[in-house]
């Protein structure tokens, strides 16, 4: 795979992400953060934390779970190996907030962790269905 097919790959994941995640925090769970975490809420978004977080998410679902399925032209590939980094990736924020944090509500442990496996597997999935695609491969 080319580096000009790899940046298509992470642009395409990049759009299908946002896309998802945008309705995940903007409707389905707008008020549940806030109503089991508005104790530890920062008034506002540190953005270049988060803008950093989901670059490097994104580029990890590419190299672990989108490129992979593209390749071997199995989208379902890039299903279960990207679920599997989505549960990773959320296990080792909440679990270590679990862990250390006084109160950290357990649901939303586990609601992250299956929002961390679902994202990461659908989007993954979605990814390299478009992916081979435009790639033609």
């Amino acid at each position: 795979m080319t580096l000009r097919q790899s940046i298509v790959l992470y642009l395409v994941t990049l759009a299908i992400f946002f896309a998802v995640d945008m309705v995940w925090l903007g409707v389905v769970a707008k008020n549940f953060y806030r109503r089991h975490l508005g104790h530890l809420m920062s008034s506002k978004v540190v953005w270049p934390a988060a803008i950093l977080f989901y670059l490097l998410f994104i580029a990890g679902l590419v190299v672990f779970a989108v490129r992979p399925a593209v390749l071997a032209g199995a989208p379902v590939k890039g299903l279960l190996l990207g679920a599997f980094l989505g549960l990773i990736a959320y296990a080792t924020y909440d679990l270590t907030n679990q862990a250390t944090i006084k109160d950290w509500p357990f649901v939303v442990t586990a609601v992250d962790l299956v929002w961390g496996t679902a994202l990461g597997g659908v989007v993954a999935w979605l990814s390299a269905l478009a992916g081979r695609g435009l790639l033609k491969l």
